[in-house]
């Protein structure tokens, strides 16, 4: 199968538009006067000509050279202009196949594939591009196939399971903040804009001074909002979940709008979500993780939202529909360390104080440095509500820890997804008897250290949650390669007569009907890895 002869001018175009900018600014710099000399403005448009030529004799014959073909058991992509690439991705492998598409792109009818596979850190292939309904009929064709349907089974059914109105989009806008306001806000007052900065200068008066800084703190504050007002409504527009017998299907974006589908089989770990402000008014999100990498994540963490906003009773109980968990009653760490939290809290005030008192004095400025104490009353207010929504809940099948105030993350992980468990205890958490339990699991998050973790235990209670996270998770996976060996049925290809009764090959992988996570030499083994 070929690319859409639609690619080679799209392509073409975009990556022109990049080398046109960067000899546009090649051109307005040093470099002009020498290109000046040898021609002016005929080796510029001869410069630029070229281009145009290579860019899309490259294209075309990417277009020729670009081969791929969908087989029973792999999908097989051969390119190359200039050297050759043979790739076979089997189909049991591939964990999602992701569309998205742009504006430009949906004007034209094209779309982007990408195929994701568990365990990578990203797209393993992507296909530039593709007609639409092409990249409908491979999703569809690469989900039937892994299913193990028949070529004429009927097409499966989904149930629709969310759908964002939208209030409920302005809702999400409302409730957002994204810290990369604080840097917008740093640009607009650095100077690069005098017409903007100019408003923020002020005297030398302590007064104007105050108000200046009340100033900066409520355009911080406004900056902050509104940038998490734009990117929540450009990701999260038309924002659909649906659901099949062993995956959901999500539709979501304004700009680039992504269709894509999260296997059951391949979901890690279940994470809600919320805020002080969705808090209090009853709402919070629903994050899905998946083996290695986010469904269609690439750069981005949004498209992992399986639910962007919902009220938290709806929320918890479609969690409970993906992973059966029931309701946590967690144990909290001690309550004398709500004491460490207050004196890490007065430590950042001192360094803080005492670096704005040096600044100040350097300057012989008349700053009141003092005033960062007047939030000094807040602070064991601050400690305790870090003590209040830190805890762990040790489930029937499932492990559930809850951390952080203004992001508050309750973390739903079942025993069989665990890679390793991980007791961790710094030098003072050692002076305050208390321990950290992470739960690694291959989820995509794990990369970025933000795994589900029992914190600040008691020192003798962590060895024992431990142990016991140890025993289930052999336990679990026993059980569960137990279930899926009485009810095995090929992952990709058409069912076989006799096919689900017969043994596995001598010497095949044993793993091969498990998900990538489940390593049955380490799972059968009472000492996992990290024990």
């Amino acid at each position: 199968m070929k690319l859409s002869p639609l690619s080679v001018p799209y392509k073409a175009v975009q990556k022109g538009a990049s080398i046109v900018f960067t000899l546009a600014f090649v051109l307005f710099s040093g470099a002009s006067a020498v290109l000046g000399g040898l021609g002016g403005p005929l080796v510029t448009v001869g410069l630029l000509g070229g281009i145009v030529v290579l860019l899309v004799a490259y294209e075309v014959l990417y277009y020729r050279r670009y081969e791929y073909e969908l087989t029973a058991d792999t999908f097989d992509i051969r390119s190359g202009v200039v050297s050759r690439r043979n790739r076979e991705i089997p189909l049991r492998r591939i964990q999602n196949v992701d569309i998205s598409r742009n504006v430009v792109q949906r004007v034209l009818g094209i779309a982007a594939l990408n195929f994701e596979t568990a365990g990578g850190s990203g797209t393993e292939a992507a296909i530039r591009y593709v007609t639409f309904e092409e990249a409908k009929r491979l999703q569809n064709e690469i989900a039937r196939l892994k299913r193990g349907d028949a070529a004429d089974a009927p097409e499966v059914e989904s149930d629709e399971l969310f759908a964002l109105s939208d209030r409920e989009l302005a809702i999400v806008g409302a409730l957002s903040f994204d810290p990369r306001g604080l840097g917008i806000l740093f640009f607009l007052l650095s100077g690069s804009i005098p017409v903007v900065s100019s408003f923020f200068s002020f005297g030398g008066e302590t007064l104007v001074l105050a108000l200046g800084g009340l100033v900066v703190l409520v355009a911080i504050l406004f900056v902050s909002w509104l940038a998490g007002f734009v990117i929540a409504v450009v990701n999260y527009y038309g924002f659909r979940l649906s659901r099949t017998d062993d995956e959901l299907l999500y539709e979501r974006g304004l700009l680039q709008r992504y269709d894509g589908s999260i296997p059951f089989d391949k979901i890690q770990t279940l994470t809600i979500e919320d805020n002080p402000l969705k808090r209090r008014f009853g709402y919070a999100t629903l994050a899905i993780e998946t083996a290695g990498y986010a469904p269609g994540q690439g750069s981005e963490r949004g498209s992992e939202a399986a639910v962007p906003l919902a009220t938290r009773q709806r929320v918890v109980s479609l969690a409970n529909d993906i992973e059966a968990f029931g309701t946590p009653t967690f144990t909290r760490p001690p309550k004398r360390i709500r004491r460490r939290y207050t004196a890490r809290y007065l430590i950042i005030l001192g360094v803080v104080t005492g670096a704005l008192f040096a600044v100040v004095t350097a300057l012989d400025a008349t700053v009141p440095w003092y005033g960062t104490l007047a939030v000094l009353p807040v602070i064991p207010v601050a400690a305790h509500y870090k003590w209040k929504h830190r805890g762990y809940w040790l489930g029937e099948n499932h492990v559930v820890t809850r951390n952080g105030f203004w992001k508050r993350q309750t973390k739903v992980v079942p025993y069989y997804r665990i890679q390793t468990v991980i007791d961790s205890r710094t030098i003072f958490q050692r002076r305050w008897r208390v321990a950290t339990v992470t739960v690694d699991t291959a989820g995509s998050l794990s990369l970025a250290a933000q795994d589900a973790a029992a914190v600040d235990i008691e020192a003798a209670d962590a060895e024992r949650v431990r142990a016991e996270l140890e025993d289930r998770l052999v336990s679990a996976v026993a059980d569960r390669r137990s279930r899926r060996r009485r009810s095995r049925r090929p992952l990709v290809g058409p069912v076989e007569p006799g096919g689900d009764d017969s043994p596995p090959n001598e010497g095949s992988d044993p793993t091969d009907d498990t998900t990538p996570d489940e390593r049955s030499d380490a799972r059968e083994d009472s000492n996992p890895s990290g024990a």
